[in-house]
């Protein structure tokens, strides 16, 4: 028997065929359709599946279950509101039941299905009590997992990390809130700052390789900081400061064992861990008293299919 994961980002959505060890046996990938709605996007995914599943010489008896990592809250009757994708108010979890018949179908924010990935196979395996992950990039995620099971809370709504308010900031957040933890860690965060330095007149190597501002990435700077650029150091240190208090603020709240750190911008897992849990530790309450291990959660791009192929009951 296998799995599906299917991993649906705003650029490419991911369909993986995935045994029951966790391994990816084939994954096919389709661009994500936001311009033509919602029937469209999982009108391409039912073929996709469909022609993993043939080119692998299987039949739909062979799957187990299909599971789904969704950019977006899904409420408790199933329904998606994806504003990346033109998604709103959308019946996802009953129109893949009836898309798929005959297979068991799950659906998770994709945050919390990376974590599902990295708990039941990567950074965060045997770590059985709390174990959380946060997902660094163009915003900022989360996904909790106690007692060996994803916690989404009484409403669906838990593990919105993104949007912990940690500190007032110079822009707001997407979502009409001030100082949501995504407005300073995410690589979003790290092109604007930079960006504002910048702009403000500060010299920066990262001039000398862009044709304007919104050329700058958040690779672009951690590359600076590197050779020492004092804007990209500026930068990342902001970065890193509000990183800790975020991190110490869910230490406080959840004591977890590990905290994995995901994403894109987890790359620069060498600038990131560098004096991490120093100034973590100057954000916990008990000071004197150990936490939670932080560490780089190591399945990295898999995770969303990883995590989704194995959201059915029972499965972590």
């Amino acid at each position: 028997m296998y799995n599906i994961g299917v991993d649906i980002g705003g650029t490419d959505t991911k369909i993986g065929l995935v045994d029951l060890n966790g391994n990816i046996i084939d994954k096919l990938v389709l661009k994500t359709d936001t311009i033509s709605g919602f029937d469209k996007v999982i009108n391409d995914i039912k073929n996709t599946v469909d022609n993993l599943i043939n080119k692998n010489d299987l039949s739909i008896s062979d799957i187990e279950t299909i599971g789904f990592g969704v950019p977006s809250f899904i409420s408790k009757n199933g329904r998606v509101t994806c504003v990346n994708l033109g998604w709103i108010d959308i019946e996802f979890v009953p129109k893949i039941n009836n898309i798929f018949k005959g297979v068991k179908t799950y659906a998770e924010n994709d945050a919390t299905v990376a974590a599902v990935a990295e708990y039941r196979f990567g950074s965060m395996k045997n770590h059985n009590d709390v174990a959380l992950m946060i997902t660094l990039g163009t915003g900022v995620g989360g996904g909790i997992i106690i007692n060996g099971k994803p916690f989404t809370g009484a409403n669906n709504m838990a593990s919105e990390i993104g949007h912990i308010v940690i500190g007032e900031n110079y822009y707001d957040c997407n979502c009409k809130t001030n100082g949501c933890f995504e407005t300073f860690c995410s690589a979003t965060a790290i092109i604007k700052y930079a960006q504002k330095l910048i702009n403000e007149g500060r010299d920066s190597i990262i001039s000398n390789n862009i044709n304007s501002l919104e050329d700058i990435t958040a690779k672009m700077v951690f590359d600076a900081y590197r050779e020492g650029d004092k804007v990209s150091k500026e930068v990342i240190l902001r970065f890193k400061k509000y990183l800790a208090i975020g991190i110490g603020s869910l230490i406080n709240t959840l004591d977890p064992s590990i905290i994995a750190i995901g994403g894109g911008v987890s790359k620069a897992d060498d600038i990131i861990l560098d004096g991490l849990c120093d100034m973590v530790r100057k954000n916990v309450l008990y000071k004197e008293h150990d936490f939670g291990e932080i560490t780089i959660a190591t399945l990295g791009n898999d995770a969303g299919i990883i995590g989704a192929a194995f959201l059915g009951e029972g499965r972590i």
